[in-house]
């Protein structure tokens, strides 16, 4: 089957979004360099595409349809990193059975850069994450679970750091609060620490200590809680930091057709995105610089 025949691109796309308070007049995207972020979440070990008889599902997702469109991706653009915000395991027989290898080892061979660490990623107790860890080609980042008392102690890392064309781009990762999420015995001695803390701490080492040109955060902290408008959250996160140019969202399945725009505490552009659950949707945003590292994006949600 060829690739058109199952590929499809939503039409929702963003304007052309520039950070920093410049307006759009003094921004060339034809004459810029570009870095592409491609991302998942909350795949939920669906490896098969949802078959013809799966309702609205039907005929879409499977990690060989995702992999055909990345590899795509990257022909048209080198300057790509594939992020994931969590949620890997847990939802299909495959994990049941093989207990996170495949998701690994496929991720892997799709060339993920980074992810980061979701509530069900607990399900076979922190001993079963950290047993398949031989199996992942990729970065884990989370800056927000105190893994030092644990097995997982040094194979998490709170950021990561890519070069793309010269572009310096730093990614870290925070997680949901665990407690009354996932049994004790599962996590274990891990602590959770404030999110908004911790993303302020990272983003303020990752922009201005590390002069990072770009600082993505992958969160499973959940879009929004509309009955508790206080718990931390993307929109929440998004407006309390200042550092921060891309939040991409996990754990509440939310189906984005674009990302979403938040003001900072000091008033600039963050895009908050989630492409909602199964591998569904690819979440895709190019990020244009011109010759002083100023910068713009837009993005859109591709079914898979």
């Amino acid at each position: 089957m060829k690739r058109r025949n199952f590929i499809q691109q939503t039409a929702a796309t963003t304007a052309l979004v520039t950070f920093g308070g410049l307006g759009l007049q003094s921004f060339a995207p034809s004459t810029a360099k570009k870095i592409t972020i491609l991302h998942t979440n909350d795949v939920h070990s669906h490896i098969d595409p949802f078959g013809p008889n799966d309702g609205r599902n039907a005929n879409k997702g499977g990690v060989a349809r995702r992999a055909a469109l990345v590899e795509s991706i990257r022909q048209e653009n080198p300057n790509t990193l594939l992020l994931d915000a969590g949620d890997i395991f847990q939802g299909t027989p495959y994990f049941n059975y093989y207990g996170g290898e495949l998701e690994f080892k496929l991720m892997s061979m799709l060339k993920y850069d980074a992810a980061t660490i979701g509530n069900h990623d607990f399900d076979n107790g922190i001993e079963g994450l950290y047993a398949q860890l031989p199996h992942a080609k990729f970065e884990f980042v989370s800056a927000n679970y105190d893994f030092s008392n644990t097995i997982m102690d040094t194979h998490v890392k709170p950021y990561k750091i890519f070069i793309k064309d010269g572009i310096k781009i730093g990614v870290f990762g925070l997680g949901i609060e665990l407690d009354g999420l996932v049994i004790k015995s599962m996590y274990k001695e891990t602590k959770y620490l404030d999110p908004i803390e911790i993303a302020t701490d990272m983003s303020r080492i990752l922009k201005k200590e590390k002069k990072c040109d770009l600082v993505i955060c992958l969160s499973h902290l959940g879009y929004h809680y509309r009955d508790f408008e206080e718990k931390a959250s993307d929109l929440n996160l998004a407006r309390a930091t200042k550092d921060i140019d891309l939040i991409i969202g996990g754990h509440t399945h939310t189906f984005l057709p674009k990302p979403t725009i938040e003001k900072n505490s000091v008033g600039h552009n963050v895009l908050v995105n989630q492409v909602g659950c199964y591998g569904l949707y690819l979440g895709r945003i190019d990020f244009y610089f011109d010759s002083d590292k100023t910068k713009a994006a837009k993005g859109t949600s591709i079914i898979v």
